[in-house]
């Protein structure tokens, strides 16, 4: 089954995010082979150029390594870098905004707390 594509973000972006979201969830471990560029391009069926401009960027961060002939390996620590990168953009991109919007509302921080706890006490089909 392919993945289908968000259009408005670029696909090495996702190809990358799709790598990272399995190490967050520990379907690649440290140590673990991460798929070669080549089954990333089979799979997909996506360009070679796409696929490496991703994994590059991975290897770059030092969240996946290469050892020459083998393949790409989940570097150790890997998933605590994740984890660090992604609460820094969830607070950029979420929280931030959240209290902007809350203190133009005059909603207080309690306020917000019980806005979170009822959300998460719903199905997410319900929202």
């Amino acid at each position: 089954m392919n993945k289908e594509f968000d259009k408005d973000k670029p696909i090495f972006q996702q190809v990358r995010e799709i790598i990272e979201d399995q190490i967050l969830n520990e379907q690649l471990k440290e140590g673990d082979q991460a798929p070669s560029t080549n089954q990333l391009v089979n799979f997909y069926k996506i360009n070679h150029v796409t696929v490496s401009k991703g994994v590059n960027q991975l290897v770059d961060e030092e969240i996946l390594y290469k050892r020459r002939g083998v393949g790409m390996f989940v570097a150790e620590g890997a998933k605590e870098k994740l984890i660090h990168k992604r609460k820094e953009a969830f607070l950029d991109s979420y929280i931030v905004q959240l209290v902007q919007e809350a203190d133009k509302l005059h909603i207080s921080e309690s306020e917000i707390v019980k806005m979170i706890k009822k959300v998460k006490g719903r199905d997410l089909n319900d929202l």
